[in-house]
């Protein structure tokens, strides 16, 4: 996330400049937005197993929804590739 603000922040071109700047904010801001979500769900993950018995092969659904998160995540990022990249 530093990364990224530090090139927001010295881009030669500015959110409303044009189309192509438009869609390079949007697509990597909400790129960072889905980055920092999973990263968090990891953490609240790994936060909570330091309980000892607090997942169990009946109880995991912290880890599950950590881990579909991340899929849906794959899915919509290769999706977004083809559409950018190869059409």
């Amino acid at each position: 996330m530093a990364g990224q603000l530090f090139e927001y922040s010295n881009l030669e071109f500015g959110l409303t400049d044009n189309l192509f700047a438009s869609t390079f904010y949007v697509l990597t801001g909400f790129h960072g937005l889905h980055v920092l979500v999973g990263v968090l769900t990891i953490v609240a993950v790994l936060w909570r197993s330091r309980t000892p018995g607090h997942y169990t092969e009946e109880h995991k659904f912290g880890i599950e929804a950590a881990e579909l998160y991340w899929h849906f995540v794959d899915v919509v990022w290769i999706i977004l590739f083809i559409l950018l990249y190869l059409l």
